[in-house]
């Protein structure tokens, strides 16, 4: 049984991850990219699917942890019966290599005593379909343990592991003052055995190159530890090479446990990407702003009919959903699934997200969208053309289609930015018509999404049901956040949604979504929440809110998608780029509150 998902903590490279749990497994590896199949994947299943372990051979050895600083080295301090040891653990990054290797880097460091440190190493190449072909090269001083199967190599250097069964074992002792380096290098199976990489120049390197990163980041009004982390999550999420901001690093942590509501998030909705880059943009990060800005013109290049709501981390269009039968599942909640057919769906409400986050570009980041406003162009004839069309939402309803208020919102904001882009910042385009589909859009959506009885917008034309997507009217300027249907819509759904004290999505007894099963509360939806009472007044509530959210956060900073309230267990896939951002967003919005109150 794989550990709690609030026990992982996640080294990168920004172009994939490792997940490691308390015990010193890793039991999520994906080289050399995000959505590349595991080669431990030990996380959605066993030991038999995937790991490599590394800990005191004391069962009963004692362990703290801690990221070194501002980065995603991972310092571990294991005590035992005879000694004590560190153990350092990394993804190198900010090295400049454009080859097609992956590393994993586990120094130990002897502290006190003597310890004897115990390693598994079970390698399953293509989400543990394929057992490769074992073989030791190098001589006894300078052990090199290479798996191949198929496209894939892997090459252990460090201490010498004995074949057991389906495993390779082994054990090393490290005294006080001693240091024993191990390194996992992913490489294709076409090309020769890499050379070994310089642990010391690596861990300077990718400790630099984090600090110099987060260093450039501005405005830090509140909370700022969980800010920093959370922006650096971000960053971890977006590839170094392309500019995609993936949605997590895992597919398939169920949303309700033993279910089956599990789903690939690797790859880059122009969702999650858009608000991602807004909270890096209000933090003074710009250089990946335009970075994204670049990945979008080539992603969506081509027919504007042809846009997608999601793409893979260089931008491909076919993500087609399957099932990996060979991993069980996380505690057997399964299907596990990879690729995702929600790639296939309409979603109104991307248009106006990408519109929103090319315009914050254009005035908190660079202005030369010579490139990027012929598509944004593009996008608004596309999305003129669809203003009639039910879509599935926001929340990638897998039932039929609707005309969801917030789709209809986004889409207001499309044309609202495309305004305002004639209007102030001297853009070409016809202005009349687009003020016109944003006036008739507007009296749509209080037509049809607002509902006088109950003195709140719905979620869907002809539905009284709630959804906490509308918490993002204020944020996109709809309406204000203390307007009086807006004040109503949160009394709405804090009757319907609230669950314990935090926000599910929507109410999945409602059966509009298709599929069985009910989930967990979504974490951005109340990080939305703290930011609505923060920026209406509420700033008490808004407050112990946030706390709150920040409790469910593991040691580490890091939070996956959902979480349930009565157990503090996270839910969902992580680290997820949504809560991270949604967090910004709230502890942005409480500082502006706290500033402005007399």
């Amino acid at each position: 049984m794989p550990a709690p998902i609030e026990d992982y903590a996640i080294i990168g490279d920004c172009r994939t991850t490792a997940l490691l749990d308390r015990e010193g497994s890793i039991d999520w590896y994906c080289p050399p990219r995000f959505d590349a199949a595991s080669v431990f994947g030990a996380l959605l299943g066993g030991p038999d699917q995937g790991r490599w372990l590394l800990r005191p051979d004391d069962a009963e050895a004692l362990s703290t942890r801690r990221y070194d600083g501002d980065s995603f080295t991972l310092v571990t301090r294991w005590t035992c019966i005879d000694g004590e040891v560190e153990v350092t653990e990394l993804m190198p990054t900010g090295s400049g290599r454009h080859d097609a290797r992956s590393d994993v880097i586990r120094r130990v460091r002897g502290i006190r005593g003597s310890v004897t440190m115990r390693q598994e190493l079970r390698v399953r190449f293509d989400y543990a379909a394929t057992l490769p072909w074992m073989r030791q090269l190098g001589s006894h001083e300078a052990p090199a343990l290479v798996a191949i199967a198929g496209p894939d190599a892997l090459v252990l250097r460090g201490p010498r592991l004995t074949a057991h069964g389906r495993a390779h074992h082994g054990t090393f002792a490290v005294a006080a003052g001693e240091t024993v380096d191990l390194r996992l290098t992913w490489f294709p199976s076409h090309l020769d055995v890499p050379e070994p990489l310089d642990v010391d120049a690596a861990i300077a390197t990718t400790d630099d190159w984090w600090r110099d990163w987060i260093g450039n980041a501005t405005w830090f009004g509140a909370y700022d530890d969980a800010v920093r982390r959370s922006l650096l999550v971000l960053r971890l999420l977006t590839h170094e090479d392309t500019g995609g901001v993936v949605a997590a690093a895992t597919t398939s942590l169920p949303e309700e446990f033993g279910g089956s509501r599990n789903w690939d998030y690797r790859y880059v909705w122009l969702r999650d990407a858009s608000l991602t880059l807004q909270a890096l943009l209000r933090h003074g990060l710009v250089v990946e702003a335009e970075h994204w800005r670049r990945w979008l013109v080539r992603a969506v290049a081509g027919d504007p009919a042809d846009v997608q709501i999601m793409y893979g981390v260089a931008g491909e269009r076919r993500l087609p959903e399957w099932q990996a039968a060979e991993l069980p599942g996380y505690g057997g909640a399964s299907p596990v699934r990879v690729g995702n057919a929600a790639a296939e769906q309409f979603q109104a409400d991307v248009f106006g997200e990408v519109l929103i986050a090319l315009d914050a570009v254009r005035h908190d980041g660079s202005d030369d969208d010579r490139f990027a406003w012929p598509l944004q162009r593009a996008l608004l004839g596309e999305a003129e053309r669809r203003l009639d069309r039910a879509d599935s939402g926001i929340w990638e309803i897998r039932g039929a289609e609707r005309h969801f208020t917030h789709s209809r919102v986004m889409l207001w904001a499309a044309f609202d930015r495309a305004v305002c882009a004639v209007e102030q910042d001297g853009r070409d385009g016809p202005v009349e018509l687009w003020r016109d589909i944003r006036n008739t859009l507007a009296e749509r959506i209080e037509r049809g999404g607002f509902d006088d009885g109950l003195g709140s917008y719905v979620q869907a034309e002809g539905s009284v049901e709630a959804d906490a997507a509308l918490l993002q009217l204020p944020q996109v300027g709809y309406v204000t956040a203390d307007d009086p249907r807006m004040l109503g819509t949160v009394a709405h759904l804090e009757r319907t949604l609230m669950r314990d004290g935090l926000l599910r999505r929507y109410r999945t007894e409602a059966e509009i979504d298709g599929v069985e099963g009910d989930e967990n509360a979504f974490v951005a939806c109340s990080f939305w929440l703290v930011e609505q009472y923060a920026r209406s007044g509420r700033l008490d509530d808004a407050e112990q809110l946030m706390e709150r959210l920040l409790g469910y956060a593991n040691d580490l900073g890091l939070l996956a998608e959902q979480v349930d309230p009565v157990t503090g267990r996270q839910a969902g896939n992580t680290p997820q780029a949504l809560s991270h951002l949604a967090l910004v967003r709230a502890a942005d919005a409480i500082a502006v509150s706290r500033r402005r109150r007399p």
